[in-house]
């Protein structure tokens, strides 16, 4: 069997860029491999007893700022938070099947 795979770059996609990005992998689930000095009060308990980053009502990691989709704890950020690359084609992929989220106006 052979499955043929195309569109799939290695390389990032340089449009998508800080000022571009809509924090679409903030509303993945995000399970805690590692520690990296998450402050406990983002950390949540899946159904099946794993650490995984808390969500808000809304679906997004309630470490992400609603009004800058800058994520507030950054340094301390999950490992697959670091690994997951902007621009990359996974990047892609989330950005493509959620509807884009604009920044708050409001304060």
């Amino acid at each position: 069997m052979t499955i043929d795979i195309t569109n799939i770059s290695t390389e990032p996609d340089p449009s998508m860029t800080c000022s571009t990005c809509q924090a679409c992998c903030c509303r993945l689930e995000v399970m805690m491999i590692t520690d990296t000095g998450v402050p406990e009060e983002y950390i949540d308990i899946d159904e099946w007893g794993g650490e995984v980053m808390l969500r808000l009502d809304d679906g997004w990691c309630a470490a992400v700022d609603r009004d800058t989709l800058l994520c507030t704890i950054y340094e301390n950020r999950p490992w697959i938070c670091r690994e997951f690359e902007m621009g990359s084609y996974e990047c892609s992929i989330e950005r493509a099947t959620m509807p884009p989220r604009l920044p708050s106006t409001t304060k």
